[in-house]
């Protein structure tokens, strides 16, 4: 695809993100991206609504010199908001990319993801915010969330936006990564939101659908007792089941 192409499909992702019916950010909150090629991507800019944005509301962003950022000492926010405008792929562009800039550098170079949606669902922060958030997002459900979802979500404590909360999911990538073998679906960040990485758009629109419909699953079971958490044999065997795969290779094409 050419990078206008891929703005195109990431205007419309990110409008559905922002779709005040789907309840997943209001306001300025959220911000999404795309890869364009291997060099080069595509990050919402500081201060557009997701659900009115068009393609003026994007900036195409250097991977190598955003990432350069996660190796600086101590920068301070006017080291990064600096680094950042050196960053831009086109000089004279005036709107800032959105402070998570560096945050999508890093898990758009994991393999296979191309597009990434970060929104704050409130059902999904009601977890997150909550005393009991790690307990409850630490086992799987439900086929469709191990389907949609991934083998399990990346959490990560709360960590200050910017650099510290993109040095935090880089960390917590690695580990991951040691334990899975393969990149996390979804991330979810205490005390702030929800990250889904997809292949394509859709993907990411799917994928963050269904945790919201996991969220209400498990807050519901609150109301019973607590979740009963599928064993780690059936987690496993939907991940890797033939047809399952099928129907995801199927969905993330569209």
């Amino acid at each position: 695809m050419t990078a206008e192409t891929i703005l195109e499909k990431l205007v419309e992702m990110s409008r559905y993100l922002g779709d005040p019916a789907n309840d997943l950010a209001i306001l300025g909150e959220g911000n999404t991206s795309a890869r364009i090629d291997d060099e080069t991507f595509w990050v919402k800019a500081s201060g557009f609504e997701l659900r009115t944005i068009d393609a003026a509301g994007f900036v195409r962003m250097r991977f190598r010199d955003v990432l350069a950022a996660l190796e600086l000492p101590n920068p301070t926010d006017k080291d990064i908001l600096e680094l950042l405008e050196r960053a831009k792929a086109d000089a004279g562009v005036t709107i800032r990319p959105s402070v998570e800039t560096i945050l999508h550098a890093l898990v758009l170079q994991l393999e296979g993801v191309n597009f990434v949606g970060h929104t704050h669902p409130t059902v999904v922060n009601a977890i997150l915010c909550s005393q009991k958030a790690e307990e409850a997002v630490s086992g799987r459900l439900f086929p469709e969330e191990i389907v949609y979802c991934g083998v399990a979500p990346l959490f990560i404590p709360y960590t200050d936006p910017g650099v510290a909360l993109a040095r935090a999911v880089r960390d917590g990538l690695n580990r991951y990564l040691d334990t899975y073998y393969q990149p996390p679906k979804v991330i979810l960040l205490q005390n702030h939101g929800l990250i889904a990485l997809g292949k394509s758009a859709a993907d990411v629109q799917h994928t963050t659908a269904m945790y919201v419909k996991t969220a209400r699953v498990i807050l519901g079971t609150y109301a019973l007792g607590g979740p009963h958490f599928l064993p780690a044999s059936a987690v496993d065997r939907i991940h890797t089941r033939p047809d399952e795969e099928y129907r995801r290779s199927l969905w993330r094409q569209r």
